[in-house]
Order: C-alpha cells, then sequence, then structure tokens
C-alpha cells in the first residue's frame, strides 16, 4: 500500500498539471500594488532549488529531470540570455549552493562539489565527492543544502515514509557539515521532510518549513515553520504534528508534551518549500525582513489549495500572521497552472522564484 501511495504521488508531482504558456500564467498572477513578475529564465525542465554564484550566475537544481542548470544575464536586461547544462543523469539533485568558486550539489545519496565553475560553464569539470554516506532512500530523499552563517553545510534527510518510526538515526533530521564534507552532525530529529530553511537577519536564527503527513484528512496535520535553537531538539515526527496532534499510529508511545511546538502553523498540505527573509532595499519597508515562503500546493486533498507565494509577517522576532503575496497559480476552477519551489534574492533586492511544473524562472520587482 505505501509503495502504491508513494508511485502515485511521484506520478502527480513529477508531470505537468495543466499546458499553459509562461506568458499566459503571467498573466493570472496577482501580486500587490507596486510589484511586477516576469520571466527571467526558461527551458529548465523541473526548476527546483536556486543558489547565486559569481558574475550573476544562478545555479538550477532538479528533481526527477537529475540535472543541473546554469542561466546568467550577460547584458543586464533582467532575463537570462545564456543556459548551460552542468550535469545530467545524476540522483534527484534538488540542492544546489556557491561558495569559493565552487558549486555544491545534494543529491540523494551524496553531495558534490564542482570546481573553478563560473570559468568553465560551458565545459564542467568532473565533480568532486565531498560525501557520500546518506541515505539512498528515494521516498523524501531529495534535499535541501545552503552555506549557513558559519561557514557548514547544511541540509536534511527526510523520513523514508509518509509515517513511520524510522531504523536509523540519520533519518528525519537536520544535518550540518564542513565543506570538506568532514564531522558531519544531527542538528534536530524529528522533521519529516524540509526542503527550504533560512537564517533571520539580526539573529541569525534557523527556521525552516515542514512538510506534515498525508492521509489524516483535507485540514489536519498543518504543515510548519520551525525554529531551531540547539543540538538534540526533537520537533515530534512520527509521534506528534503540529505540537498538538497525536499521531494515530504511533502517538500513544509519546506525548506531545516532550517535542518543540512550530513557530507557526500552515494550512494542512499546502506544502511549504523554499523560503526567504528579505533583506534587500528595493521593496517597501513593510517587507523588509518578512519572510517569503513558496507554499509549493497540495496533492493529498479534496479541493486543492497553496500554489502560491506566501509571506509570514514576523514582529519581534516572532511569526505573528500569513498573508498572500502572490497568487493565481491556482485558478478559481481549481486548474493548477504552476508550482513555485525556491526564492532566491538578487543583489538589487528583487526576487527570482522558480516553478517545477513550468521549468521557468521567474522574477519580482518593486517600482513606484
Amino acid at each position: 500500500m505505501k509503495a502504491k501511495i508513494f508511485l502515485m504521488l511521484s506520478l502527480i508531482v513529477s508531470c505537468p498539471i495543466q499546458a499553459a504558456s509562461v506568458n499566459e500564467v503571467l498573466k493570472q498572477l496577482q501580486l500587490p500594488v507596486g510589484f511586477s513578475i516576469s520571466l527571467f529564465a526558461e527551458d529548465l525542465a523541473n526548476a527546483r532549488s536556486l543558489a547565486r554564484g559569481e558574475k550573476g550566475v544562478i545555479f538550477v537544481g532538479t528533481r526527477q529531470q537529475g540535472a543541473v542548470y546554469a542561466v546568467q544575464d550577460t547584458n543586464g536586461d533582467g532575463k537570462a540570455d545564456k543556459r548551460y547544462v552542468i550535469a545530467t543523469d545524476l540522483y534527484m539533485p534538488n540542492g544546489v549552493a556557491f561558495q569559493n568558486g565552487s558549486l555544491y550539489v545534494a543529491e540523494v545519496n551524496r553531495i558534490i562539489r564542482f570546481d573553478n565553475i563560473i570559468d568553465n560553464l560551458a565545459n564542467p569539470p568532473k565533480p568532486v565527492v565531498v560525501f557520500d554516506g546518506l541515505p539512498s532512500d528515494r521516498h523524501h530523499g531529495w534535499k535541501y543544502l545552503r552555506f549557513g552563517p558559519d561557514g557548514k553545510l547544511y541540509s536534511a534527510v527526510g523520513a523514508p515514509c509518509n509515517v513511520c518510526e524510522p531504523d536509523k538515526e540519520i533519518y528525519a533530521t537536520l544535518i550540518r557539515l564542513n565543506p570538506d564534507g568532514s564531522d558531519l552532525e544531527i542538528l534536530a530529529q524529528g522533521i519529516r521532510n524540509t526542503v527550504g530553511f533560512d537564517w533571520q537577519p539580526g539573529t541569525n536564527t534557523l527556521f525552516f518549513t515542514e512538510n506534515g503527513r498525508d492521509l489524516m484528512g483535507d485540514d489536519i496535520p498543518p504543515d510548519e515553520l520551525n525554529q531551531w535553537a540547539e543540538p538534540s531538539q526533537h520537533f515530534g515526527f512520527p509521534y506528534c504534528h503540529g505540537g498538538t496532534i497525536a499521531d494515530p499510529e504511533f502517538g500513544k508511545q509519546r506525548s506531545c508534551e516532550e517535542f518543540v511546538a512550530p513557530a507557526w502553523q500552515f494550512k494542512a498540505h499546502k506544502a511549504p518549500l523554499g523560503m526567504h527573509f528579505y533583506r534587500g532595499e528595493q521593496f517597501p519597508e513593510r517587507f523588509k525582513q518578512q519572510l517569503f515562503v513558496a507554499q509549493h500546493g497540495s496533492w493529498n486533498r479534496s479541493q486543492p489549495h497553496g500554489y502560491r507565494i506566501a509571506m509570514v509577517k514576523f514582529k519581534n522576532g516572532r511569526p505573528v500572521s500569513e498573508h498572500s503575496f502572490i497568487s493565481g497559480w491556482l485558478t478559481s476552477s481549481d486548474e493548477v497552472l504552476g508550482r513555485p519551489v525556491d526564492i532566491l534574492e538578487m543583489p538589487d533586492g528583487s526576487l527570482l522564484i522558480s516553478d517545477d511544473n513550468l521549468g521557468v524562472i521567474y522574477k519580482v520587482e518593486y517600482r513606484k
């Protein structure tokens, strides 16, 4: 039964849901007054995580596609005019990160590195294996990858199931390691699947999104925004969801009071993925240091929702409300036009947003 459920999910998320041109989709998108959205890059099948390199190069990870791309706006017109394929036939290379001239890529079971990549976009070098000791399970195996303020690589290992007690400590965890692959640490446990995190400006506090379990109905359990504070924290999976909801299968074994409750609850099945605290100067003051979250959208729900960019408003360092920032990828007749995945801030304060359904990157700008 679990295999059938996973197969169904894989088919749903790997295929375009609604055939529509990018221009048609752009016309449907709704943003606050003063904001505009345009096409930054296209022809990036299954575009997922984003990372910014030198010379304006943007790296793009994928999941089902197994490829890593690079795009570049060489003439400064706000749209990428160069596209490169850095690698193909990788094992769900969702995560990408850049540091000191090298591109790091997280596959399901390993992290690899492409050195001196900016000068070799058209002829990428053979990758160096940084770390190859991660589980190879495909279910929730795709990974996010970022460098933290401490210079270390951060990633996560999802649970190899919808809900279960994983048989190895590494599953359902947040992890970090040195850029050379040494000193792997498990920072937190009980995290079903996170594919997005960022550090709050001013405090460097790590927040991460988490997708709740499926098959408990339309409205429970909630998806989560969690705050990590110290090693050994446990965020509840598989025993407790949303801070208060005992799992019907595993909840009797532990009490919800034992675990760290979410900092914010998203509605069930919105599938929050990439997230970014806005640090730029281009957007109006009310958006500064607020959290933008890509809500990829539901599959396990009778009436779909999500498919938008949300803004979680913070006050005194804590989330207090949630608002729609970009909507329209889900139409009034429940047609899915696109699925946002990751958010990247550019030096000028504009935002890039990937869409793995259309295989594009959008650019969001504000002009008075």
